[in-house]
């Protein structure tokens, strides 16, 4: 579960549900892409001050519950996320590449929401499980880190 994040003028939980889809929406997400981009956030949790909580795949899109401090924006977050995981996969996954058409992995819009600590959390979990065809968590972490 999330928690309350203690910096030197403030405490905060910020929390988001975003959702990126894949380039035209193709059915990229299988087992290999889904080790690389589970890989990828752990190592983005170390580099930034990002925490994911849940990581989602459902063939052609991606569910993230992630909680950031106030300083970075939700642009900031979507940008990172979006452009370490692309490289990586793109890199790593010579069959997505090809699927693709050398292009870009990533769409380049992306749904981004607000979760609540008290009540919304699980109700967005909840929501996220019932999207889609496929739904499988990679990755899940509810214990308390400090950033």
């Amino acid at each position: 579960m999330s928690e309350y994040v203690h910096k030197s003028h403030n405490v905060t939980v910020l929390l988001y549900h975003l959702v990126f889809p894949a380039k035209y929406r193709r059915a990229v997400f299988d087992e290999q892409v889904d080790d690389v981009l589970r890989e990828v956030c752990l190592e983005i949790e170390k580099r930034y001050q990002v925490k994911f909580l849940e990581i989602g795949t459902d063939n052609d899109h991606v569910h993230f519950l992630v909680q950031s401090v106030p300083a970075y924006s939700v642009t900031k977050v979507v940008t990172v996320i979006k452009s370490l995981t692309a490289r990586e996969i793109l890199k790593r996954c010579p069959q997505v590449k090809r699927q693709l058409r050398g292009g870009e992995f990533w769409t380049d819009g992306y749904f981004a929401s607000t979760v609540g600590k008290h009540g919304n959390e699980d109700t967005v979990l909840s929501y996220v499980k019932k999207q889609g065809k496929e739904y499988r968590k990679i990755y899940e972490d509810r214990q308390l880190a400090l950033f």
